[in-house]
C-alpha cells in the first residue's frame, strides 16, 4: 500500500534559518477547543480568550520561546489555534542559529510534553512577512482575533 505524499507548503527554495519576520498558526489536534474560550468584554466591548490550564502553558511556552536568535513579537493563543508573530534576528555568526521549523517543533513539543498527550496537528502554517505594512496588517489581524472570533475559518459552530 502507498502511502500519500504530503505537498510541501513551505516557500520553495527558501532559507527558513534566514533572519526575518514570519507570521505563524499552529492548530490544535482536530481543531477541539481546549486551549480557552472566547468570554465577556472589557473596555470598547472587546472580547477576551479565557484560558484552560492547558491553554495557560502554551502562552507560558511561547514566552520562554524568546532566547538566542529567536523572539515571539506578538501572540494570540485562542480556543483552538495560536498566531505568533516569529522573528529570526541574524546572529554573529550562523552557530547555534534557529529555523523557523526549529522553533514552531520546540514550541509544540514543550507544550505536548507538559499536557502529557498529542496537542497538535502535525503541520502548521506560515506566511514570510515582507514588509512594515505588512508586518502592521498582521498585528493589527492577532490584536483583533478574539473579537472577530465568530468569523474565524478555526471557529466551529455549536451544533
Amino acid at each position: 500500500m502507498e502511502l500519500p505524499v504530503r505537498k510541501n507548503i513551505r516557500a520553495k527554495g527558501y532559507d527558513y534559518t534566514s533572519a526575518g519576520y514570519y507570521f505563524v498558526t499552529i492548530c490544535v489536534k482536530d481543531r477541539l477547543e481546549m486551549l480557552g474560550k472566547i468570554v465577556g468584554t472589557v473596555a470598547l466591548d472587546r472580547p477576551l480568550v479565557e484560558l484552560t490550564p492547558i491553554g495557560q502553558c502554551v502562552a507560558e511556552t511561547i514566552k520562554i520561546a524568546n532566547r538566542n536568535n529567536v523572539r515571539i513579537d506578538k501572540y494570540v493563543v485562542m480556543p483552538n489555534h495560536i498566531h505568533l508573530i516569529v522573528v529570526l534576528d541574524q546572529g554573529t555568526d550562523d552557530r547555534g542559529r534557529s529555523s523557523l521549523q526549529q522553533v514552531v517543533r520546540n514550541i509544540k513539543s514543550f507544550a505536548t510534553k507538559r499536557f502529557g498527550s498529542p496537542l497538535w496537528q502535525p503541520r502548521f502554517h506560515d506566511h514570510i512577512i515582507r514588509g512594515e505594512a505588512e508586518y502592521q496588517k498582521i498585528w493589527q489581524y492577532i490584536d483583533e482575533n478574539p473579537v472577530l472570533w465568530s468569523e474565524d475559518v478555526y471557529y466551529i459552530k455549536d451544533s
